[in-house]
């Protein structure tokens, strides 16, 4: 899949939320939290389009737009690359640095116990 500007993510985020959604809605809901422009998402909508990352059915004159693409994939996706260009694929600098930082919340930590506690149970030593 092509790069996802943080713009088209914007909308894909919205579409991730409820789905399908014209573009007249679309518009209406980022013209007051962006000061965006009508011609702006809809190049931005065209994008998405033509990366594959939306689809669209058209309904009359109108096109009512929803994703291609899983949110949690695209997350995951994302995610991994993330953690591969800064910290050479590994997780635990990235969660060192915000545990230094005091930016992990008791439910954080409560998630990645959770979360650390299936791995060994799935990966017996």
């Amino acid at each position: 899949m092509k790069e996802i500007s943080n713009a088209e993510l914007t909308i894909l985020n919205l579409l991730w939320q409820r789905a399908p959604q014209s573009a007249q809605e679309i518009i209406e809901q980022l013209a007051s939290a962006n000061d965006w422009q009508d011609k702006t998402v809809k190049t931005l909508l065209n994008r998405l389009v033509n990366k594959q990352a939306i689809g669209f059915d058209k309904q009359g004159r109108a096109y009512s737009y929803y994703p291609l693409i899983n949110q949690s994939e695209y997350q995951l996706k994302e995610s991994e690359s993330f953690i591969q260009r800064l910290f050479s694929g590994r997780v635990a600098p990235l969660v060192a640095g915000f545990a230094k930082q005091k930016k992990l919340t008791e439910q954080d930590v409560n998630e990645l116990q959770q979360l650390i506690d299936q791995w060994k149970k799935d990966n017996p030593s």
